[in-house]
């Protein structure tokens, strides 16, 4: 679940507090142990011209500037996290080799004698054919992501970690605390990920398009380095303490 708006420790000075509403870090940070305030900051407008006023909403998002350190902890590099969803991407498509390669073989199998009659004759696909390969999409869809949702939905809730993070020493953890992030955080943030995939048969490109404009979140956002499915569940992926490639993220 996406986090609650109010007062948390500041990810990136854990010694104060800051406010969180619900998309993104406001305001100015305050001293851990001074008492919050019952609402958001102050807010300010800054008129034409002029000095700020009170009535304007702060920014949502952090100024540009150096990566934030969630925790005290080093945010993981968009290169750690890339070379962390291909090993991911790699052992769903083993898993799927396995468990859906059946349904993959008859899809094919259906597909090719068809295509090879059409561009022959230059009759149309028989509406029952059609059938039974809509069918085979929407199985080899639903179990996919099945697969892919028992692989790391799971193992990210209970240790913040896929193989593919343990591999390259980063974790997904909450953006108030170091606590583990639980199941519904942890498929709230799979949601924008995987839910394209529904439409893989039917939409095509655009599905792959979703998912950059997920990812490229991570490059354009160079203070917090979230990925829209981090937005969306209040997550920051960190580098591990002792992790080579820690350096310098």
């Amino acid at each position: 679940m996406t986090i609650s708006p109010g007062w948390y420790q500041d990810p990136a000075e854990p010694n104060t507090q800051r406010y969180w509403d619900g998309a993104g870090w406001i305001g100015a940070p305050i001293p851990k142990d001074v008492p919050p305030p019952p609402g958001p900051p102050p807010q300010i407008i800054a008129s034409p011209g002029g000095p700020p006023r009170p009535g304007q909403r702060p920014p949502t998002r952090l100024p540009a500037g150096p990566p934030i350190r969630p925790h005290g902890l080093a945010l993981a590099s968009p290169g750690a996290r890339m070379l962390a969803r291909l090993i991911d991407i790699g052992v769903v498509v083993l898993l799927n080799a396995l468990i859906n390669g059946w349904f993959i073989y008859k899809w094919f199998q259906t597909l090719i004698p068809l295509m090879r009659t059409v561009l022959t004759t230059g009759d149309p696909l028989p509406e029952a054919r059609t059938g039974e390969l809509d069918t085979l999409s929407i199985i080899i869809t639903l179990l996919g992501l099945a697969l892919w949702f028992a692989y790391e939905v799971p193992s990210t809730a209970q240790s913040g970690q896929t193989l593919g993070k343990r591999l390259m020493r980063i974790k997904v953890v909450r953006a108030e605390s170091l606590e583990p992030i639980g199941m519904l955080r942890s498929w709230r943030r799979w949601n924008p990920m995987a839910l394209p995939l529904l439409f893989l048969f039917f939409c095509g490109p655009f599905v792959f398009i979703a998912q950059i404009l997920d990812v490229m979140f991570v490059a354009i956002d160079s203070t917090q380095r979230m990925a829209w499915h981090d937005r969306s569940a209040g997550t920051f992926v960190v580098q591990l303490p002792g992790s080579p490639g820690k350096k310098g993220h």
